[in-house]
Order: C-alpha cells, then structure tokens, then sequence
C-alpha cells in the first residue's frame, strides 16, 4: 500500500478519493448561500433613487443574500399594478398608491415598509433663464407636469395653490404626456416651464434648453415621496426578504450621503449609460444640497398625515376617508435595520 501511495497512480486515485470526500461539501456550500431571487420594480429611472442604484451595484443586497432583477415601470400606477398582479416582489412607487388600495375594493393590500427619499425631488425647470423665482409670475404660463394624482403632480398643485394660482386656471398644466416622453416634449417646445428629476435638470442646462429654477421638495418640505413596498401576504411568507432589502438599503442610505459623488457616479454609471458620469456627480451634489436623500429608512407618521393633506387639498381624498397610519406602514423592519447597525 505505502508503494502504491508513493507511485504516480496511488497519488491519482488518492486524490480522486479526495474529491469524492469534498466535492458534497463544496456542494452544500454553494446551496446554503444560495440567492433569494427579487423580482423589484422601480417608478421613473432617476439619480433621485440613487440608494437602490447603490445597493445593486455595491452588492449589498447580494450580500443580504438576495439576487434582485430590477425593471423600470414608468409610473407608480403600473408598479402597484405589477405587484398586485404577483409580476413584482417589491416596488418602489409613491406613498399615495397605498392610501388608494386601502380604499379601493382589492382585496390584496400592501404595507410600506422602507422608506427611500424624504421629500419630491423633482425641479421647477424653465425655458428661459429666471434669476429669481416669483410664483405669480407663473400666471398665464404652461407647465409641464406628471400624471393627475402622482406625487410630483400634486407637490406642485399645492405650491401653486400656496401662491395663489389655481392649477388649470391660472396655469395650464400639462399631465398627459408618458413619463419616457416628457424630457423629448419639453427639449422641444412642450411648455415654459416643467418639473423635472435629475439628471434630466443637469443634462438640460448642459444643452441650454433647460434651467433650474427651484426645488418643488425643498419649497413644500419633508413628505417621505418613494417608499418601498410589498403585499401583506408576500411580507408575512418572506419576511426575511424584507428585512435583508431594508438592511441593504440603509447600507446604501448611508453610503450615498458620505462618499465621493464621483466615486459614487462610475459605481452607479451602467444606469444611466447615456448620461455623462459628471452629470451624474453633479445630480447627486444637487439632491444633497437640497436634502432631498432620507438619512434612514423609517416612514414617520408625519409624513403620511402630509401626505394625506396633499391628497385631500387635491381633491383625491375626502377628510372622512384618511386611512390610519399603521394599517399602510410597518416600521418593525427598519427599526431592526437601525438597531443593527
């Protein structure tokens, strides 16, 4: 045996016996970190969720132990279709989608359980250079905005109505447009002014055609705008899910807020591939400037009376129909996300 195991053959076949001992090892390995696939959707493609851009890139939700497929629904009201209809896991769409489904007849409902940015992020973009802002001044004028009852659509009606102009009365607005087509429309003619996210701002003053005039979020103030959700059946199956997806978004949080915007860009560039990687880097000094990034992933009760304020002044909500806080929202997984920091 001692020759066979010094000869060529005996080391062969010793290491084959090797194999045979390691490989179900090195198998199981691979099976106990096995990726949870996520099936995510996103509103708009926008520097404004610059955290998610983050946590896919950086791999924390790999991390976390999620395989995650993002697609871009253009519009919260096809995100909530998609996750309704079992098409999405997860999505990320306006706080309001929630209030409607708790109201409406579906008898799936969702519960928001992170939140990504703390107040609308759009900007009022004008054609013509405008030193300063006077919103009276807007009177008579076309505005280029968002679908009727979407966040940035109702963030502006309410600046509107605070300086006295009426929404299509005073000021004509535009709310029929696509999400995809709006920044083609506005480059040419569409409006004298419209409210757009980065890096559309930036990439329009760099061509001329566009330039910034005011932050609608900053103007109104903090009202958690994008929030994730999921339905209450997929977070009581899958809960470890939605904790990983908050831990690696606070990761993200966190990182988006403290490095190097251009660091951050060539990380997060393959979103945006025809977008320069300093429009990129400007968009994000731009949203930080305006703290328009949440510091953590916690929906306060706050933010959804304001949000429910909006929502009624617009006409889309009655006062007797406001929904309560905690039948919509659920904290307990960015409250561990935080406490495990």
């Amino acid at each position: 045996m001692k020759g066979l195991i010094r000869s060529g053959l005996g080391k062969f076949f010793l290491g084959l016996a090797l194999m045979g001992f390691l490989v179900p090892s090195m198998c199981w390995g691979a099976d106990a970190k096995e990726l949870i696939p996520v099936r995510y959707e996103e509103v708009i493609r926008s520097v404004f969720y610059l955290p998610s851009y983050v946590a896919l890139s950086k791999g924390y939700f790999k991390d976390e132990g999620l395989d995650v497929t993002m697609k871009t629904s253009w519009g919260s009201d096809k995100g909530t279709a998609a996750l309704l209809s079992g098409n999405a896991d997860i999505v990320l769409v306006g706080p309001e989608t929630a209030v409607y489904i708790q109201k409406g007849e579906s008898p799936e409902k969702v519960r928001i359980f992170c939140g990504l940015t703390a107040t609308d992020g759009s900007m009022l973009v004008s054609r013509e250079k405008v030193e300063s802002l006077d919103w009276k001044s807007l009177k008579g004028k076309t505005i280029l905005s968002w679908r009727v009852g979407s966040m940035p659509a109702l963030f502006l009606e309410h600046l509107l109505r605070e300086n006295g102009l009426e929404p299509n009365e005073d000021v004509k607005i535009i709310t029929n447009l696509a999400a995809p087509a709006r920044h083609g429309a506005f480059a040419s003619g569409t409006g004298d002014f419209g409210t757009f996210f980065e890096p559309d701002v930036s990439t329009m003053e760099t061509k001329g055609y566009g330039h910034f005039v005011a932050s609608i979020g900053r103007e109104v103030g903090n009202v958690d705008y994008t929030v994730f959700m999921a339905t209450e059946s997929f977070i009581a199956k899958k809960p470890q899910v939605v904790q990983a997806w908050t831990n690696a978004i606070y990761k993200a949080q966190k990182y988006s807020l403290e490095a190097d915007p251009k660091v951050i860009a060539e990380e997060v560039a393959r979103f945006f591939p025809k977008v320069d990687l300093e429009l990129i880097a400007q968009s994000i000094v731009r949203y930080r400037k305006w703290e328009i990034f949440k510091t953590n992933p916690i929906v306060e009760p706050e933010a959804i009376k304001g949000l429910q304020d909006l929502l009624v002044e617009g006409g889309l909500l009655k006062e007797k129909e406001r929904v309560k806080y905690e039948d919509i929202v659920i904290t307990d997984f960015a409250e561990k996300a935080i406490a495990g920091d």
